[in-house]
């Protein structure tokens, strides 16, 4: 459990961007005898392991069984490699008593609190036209070049009482000393130069870039119970799904699809409500009414995080369900289908773990408070997939740093190598 822990907070601390996550994982896989697919050209595909990326940022990975799939069906995980960031603004640049900061815009429901004071780095994809070719470079500054300061008590006494936070004025990151002739574009030629060769020469014409908390994962706890990290919510689950099909047996066909944009609501070319997915098993099983078949014997597992019982904050959980840190993988229930676990696919996970002698727990919301979403009622709403909602309890949940257990990634892995091999159809229910 130990090196794995030690796998898995490497791959994050590589993981700064779903670009950067996405490149990781398609190295890993590469390692471990996956082919790569490309959308554009045939597929006729044998019994073997392959993957395929869409826009850089999503990735489905393959394990095309040797069993019939009528009988077996599709073992579908689902993660997301997005997670909650400010990300600069096309023209971000911007000068105040002689300090240059950037613009930002808030991706998806960041907890803004804990970004001040933090040394941030900043990384994502660039496109350049290079030669005459559109060209989409990956870049990493790779160290701490901006910080959002906080402003002094002494300047707002009652910040400790009542703090608000304006995310167009107050959380600029201050990038340097400068002037009005800095330009955003020349900022990230110079560092493409760094990170390409000193001989790079391009034009910048667009940009994707994240901030980040530079801070590298660490085990933490008197015991080293803990593991805090930046964007456990997703690549957690993104590490495990990818471990467990690595892992996989060969007899069923297992797949895992790891879609950006989860935390904007999935509608894109790229998340989970777009037609990624779709046209990968589309292609796996092009006829129809066999693909049809195949599907009614399928299971989809969406791998989010879970909410843990916060020790200081007990009354902001359900008095019957908040699961423990460390207690093993979550089912994640919910009425009005913002999880798509139902009594036959939680039944499922449940007495699967049970044969692995892997502990479980339950969440449900308070019904005073309103519940977020995964990809799984996106998932099975697009495929038709009948699909549960799982993951690893967590807090802080996006916060620029989370914080999970040491053994609840190790049981969820466990947990997804018995779901992959498992010799019958998950899907079918006597």
């Amino acid at each position: 459990m130990s090196d794995f822990n030690s796998e898995l907070m490497s791959f994050i601390a590589r993981a700064r961007t779903p670009y950067h996550g996405v490149a990781a994982m398609a190295a890993h896989l590469t390692e471990n005898g996956f082919s790569e697919l490309k959308e554009a050209e045939p597929w006729d595909l044998a019994p073997g392991r392959y993957f395929v990326t869409r826009n850089q940022s999503s990735i489905i990975g393959l394990v095309i069984g040797t069993s019939d799939p009528v009988r077996t069906g599709f073992r579908i995980v689902g993660a997301h490699t997005d997670s909650p960031c400010l990300k600069a603004k096309p023209n971000p640049v911007s000068v105040n008593s002689g300090y240059i900061k950037l613009g930002v815009e808030v991706y998806g429901g960041v907890l803004l609190n804990p970004w001040y004071d933090r040394d941030l780095g900043l990384a994502g994809r660039v496109t350049c036209r290079e030669g005459g070719l559109l060209t989409n470079r990956l870049l990493d500054f790779d160290r701490a070049v901006a910080i959002i300061p906080s402003l002094a008590i002494h300047l707002d006494r009652g910040v400790n009482e009542t703090r608000s936070i304006n995310p167009q004025t107050d959380i600029l990151p201050v990038l340097m000393h400068g002037d009005e002739s800095i330009n955003m574009d020349d900022i990230l030629a110079t560092e493409l130069r760094r990170e390409y060769g000193e001989h790079w020469e391009g034009t910048v014409l667009g940009y994707e870039l994240s901030f980040y908390d530079i801070n590298p994962p660490a085990i933490v706890g008197l015991h080293q119970e803990f593991i805090a990290a930046a964007r456990l919510d997703n690549l957690l689950s993104c590490f495990v799904g990818m471990k467990s099909l690595i892992e996989a047996n060969g007899d069923a066909t297992a797949i895992l699809v790891c879609n950006d944009h989860e935390e904007v609501g999935s509608g894109s070319a790229i998340g989970a409500q777009g037609p990624f997915l779709k046209s990968v098993l589309e292609r796996i099983t092009p006829d129809p009414q066999t693909l049809h078949r195949v599907v009614d014997r399928s299971l989809a597992v969406s791998t989010d995080n879970a909410h843990g019982i916060h020790p200081n904050y007990a009354d902001r959980h359900d008095g019957n369900h908040g699961p423990l840190l460390n207690q093993g993988p979550v089912i994640k229930i919910n009425s009005n289908q913002r999880y798509a676990t139902n009594s036959e696919t939680g039944a499922y996970f449940a007495s699967l773990c049970e044969d692995q002698d892997i502990p479980w727990q339950k969440f449900v919301n308070r019904t005073d408070m309103s519940c977020g979403s995964t990809i799984g009622p996106i998932t099975a709403r697009e495929i038709g997939v009948k699909t549960m909602d799982v993951g690893v309890p967590t807090f802080a949940m996006h916060s620029i740093r989370e914080l999970a257990g040491t053994r609840d990634a190790h049981l969820l892995h466990r947990a997804l190598n018995a779901f992959y091999d498992d010799p019958d159809a998950p899907g079918a229910t006597a």
